[in-house]
């Protein structure tokens, strides 16, 4: 089955082959180059809690080597043509994809089908990638203002797996086993469960044909991941270390990624703190000089969302700046933006989505993430539609909605004491 739609900035066009396999395009005039994606959907949030860090073990082991390609041979294969082969997990996919002029589509299709379908798994590897790994991890743990993104999800999440960290706590890795890789991969990467996407320079028809002929997966689709709930309290917590400075993030329940009301979310964050001209920025760095890094996240997840303060402080001043975030939340409670300021936002959003738009790379994985999350394909200008719909009336309700301190998630990394922040939350 295949679908097509043209939009100004490109043509998408979609083929679903019989065992299930998604191949989604998007063929941009006036480019050379091709950003090609097998996108699996699988993340840390299917492991169970004693595998956790088991997807993204598996991403870097299917690079180690292929029936016909050593290591070595699948890292040159596009690098020695100027392209470019590379991977990532996050908590709901994990992705290989690469980058390579139009002219080498084939070799392209050739080196990620191999990787993913015929990688030589061995015991030898496996237990030689287990010190890549866990270098990584203590990277990240030496990483202040990454560890408390993985703390702050610990603590909004609770058990729930989306709670894990995405490469998993060292004794997981230590423990992992090459039958533990085949089982999880047999059970997850399952050719329902897989898209491929591309933009750029790319004939849509000519690349079914080689996905058709070169990739080989189980059939079937893999079991679907533990639902997400809501927030239902209010959790406060600290981990005191002897750092220098004192990291703190904040968040409350928000819709999930499909949802209409998403892009009236992305207006709310973006005001708040989305950039230097941000009213967190302007409040808690240039007016008062209590932080030197302050912004809001969103996380969007296929049935869950949470909308998220990141700040960086010395330990004095920790008390004084979540006191500022926490008031200007409350403002966006009662006050309605301008509608000077609402025409400002929307120039800003627009521009934004515009210029992430300018590279092939970007555009694959907005293909991939929406055909996973949203089963259809949203242009360009259907976005732009979306934020000239956005009111201030509607950023003021979404803020009443979801800006309950009685179930916010707070969560700090520094030197201070357990009771810190027990004046202001």
């Amino acid at each position: 089955m295949t679908r097509r739609a043209a939009n100004k900035s490109g043509i998408y066009r979609k083929t679903i082959l019989r065992n299930g396999l998604r191949i989604v395009t998007e063929e941009i005039p006036g480019v050379q180059s091709v950003a090609l994606g097998v996108w699996v959907d699988v993340g840390s949030r299917n492991e169970q809690k004693a595998e956790n860090g088991l997807c993204h073990f598996i991403e870097h082991m299917l690079f180690k080597g292929t029936k016909r390609r050593d290591a070595k041979a699948l890292a040159s294969a596009l690098e020695s043509l100027g392209g470019s082969l590379n991977g990532f997990t996050s908590r709901e996919q994990t992705c290989f994809y690469a980058r390579f002029l139009d002219e080498h589509l084939p070799t392209a299709v050739d080196v990620l089908a191999d990787l993913t379908c015929n990688s030589n798994i061995t015991a030898e590897h496996v237990e030689r990638e287990k010190k890549v790994v866990l270098e990584e991890i203590k990277e990240a743990l030496d990483n202040p203002s990454d560890k408390i993104h993985d703390i702050f999800a610990e603590t909004f999440w609770g058990e729930h797996p989306l709670g894990q960290t995405i490469m998993g706590p060292p004794e997981n890795i230590l423990a992992l086993t090459r039958q533990d890789v085949l089982r999880f991969m047999k059970e997850h990467y399952r050719s329902g469960s897989v898209v491929v996407a591309a933009s750029g320079s790319i004939s849509h028809d000519q690349l079914v044909r080689m996905v058709k002929q070169k990739f080989r997966f189980p059939s079937g689709v893999s079991d679907a991941a533990q639902l997400a709930d809501g927030r239902t309290n209010r959790t406060v917590f600290i981990e005191r270390n002897r750092a220098k400075q004192t990291h703190m993030c904040l968040g409350f329940s928000a819709p999930p990624y499909a949802r209409p009301e998403k892009m009236t979310i992305l207006a709310l964050s973006s005001y708040l703190g989305g950039g230097m001209s941000s009213v967190l920025f302007q409040k808690v760095r240039e007016d008062r000089g209590l932080a030197y890094a302050v912004y809001s996240f969103n996380d969007f997840y296929r049935d869950a969302g949470v909308f998220g303060v990141y700040l960086g402080t010395d330990a004095k001043n920790l008390a004084r700046a979540t006191a500022v975030v926490l008031l200007e939340l409350r403002k966006m409670k009662k006050q309605k933006l301008s509608p000077s300021q609402l025409k400002t936002l929307k120039s800003q959003m627009k521009g934004h989505l515009i210029l992430s738009q300018e590279s092939p790379n970007g555009r694959m994985n907005r293909l991939a993430r929406q055909e996973l999350m949203m089963d259809r394909f949203q242009t360009i200008q259907e976005m732009i539609h979306e934020i000239e719909q956005v009111s201030a009336s509607g950023i003021c309700e979404m803020a009443n909605r979801i800006f309950d301190e009685s179930r916010i998630a707070v969560t700090v990394l520094g030197p201070v004491d357990k009771g810190a922040l027990s004046e202001v939350i």
